[in-house]
């Protein structure tokens, strides 16, 4: 397991009002991941959104039928290295949740793999969150959580769980793997809740 990798050690911060706290500006995109990058086979992929009364499910077919929007944001990592204007494309939470219903308000991302991560329901939906299957026109590589992957571009990226594949909803807000083992709950860049 790596967390640093070529291309953001060692760089004088750059000045831009993007850049939450403690941030360090960095033009390519490193790879940072908890295990080792799953195979997954979009034949077998599938995403699931599980209630406390129901499971939602959609293929991969069914997934790219859905409306898909571009999403140009940046994206700012836990090690600090910050990601300007970066360019998705997939399907809104927005989207996903149209026709689920809960009387939770908290919800673990799964990953093939076996990752996991917490975000409150509410910032995931108003156009927050997007399950992308593409970044800079071109499908998501592997190793940056191809075939799909959760972006919640304003919590640490540590939030954005690579190849996901269910949202469970919770009564309460318990934590997923790097929050067991010290990172912070929530997670907002601009509050630098990088660690308990």
């Amino acid at each position: 397991m790596s967390f640093i990798t070529r291309g953001f050690g060692g760089r004088e911060r750059e000045r831009d009002d993007r850049l939450p706290p403690g941030q360090t500006l960095v033009h390519d995109f490193p790879v940072l991941s908890a295990g080792p990058t799953p195979e997954v086979d979009t034949a077998e992929w599938e995403l699931r959104i599980v209630t406390e009364g129901a499971t939602h499910r959609w293929s991969w077919d069914e997934f790219n039928a859905l409306p898909a929007e571009d999403v140009n944001t940046d994206i700012h990592c836990v090690t600090h290295w910050t990601k300007l204007g970066t360019s998705w494309r997939g399907v809104s939470l927005d989207t996903l949740f149209e026709n689920v219903e809960s009387q939770f308000d908290f919800v673990m991302a799964h990953s093939y793999g076996g990752y996991t991560t917490n975000v409150p329901l509410d910032e995931l939906l108003n156009g927050q969150a997007w399950v992308v299957t593409e970044f800079d026109g071109e499908p998501l590589d592997p190793e940056h959580g191809g075939p799909a992957r959760l972006i919640v571009p304003h919590l640490y990226f540590w939030k954005s769980a690579k190849w996901v594949r269910s949202l469970v909803m919770m009564p309460r807000d318990d934590p997923g793997f790097w929050e067991q083992n010290g990172y912070h709950i929530h997670g907002d860049p601009w509050q630098e809740e990088r660690y308990w």
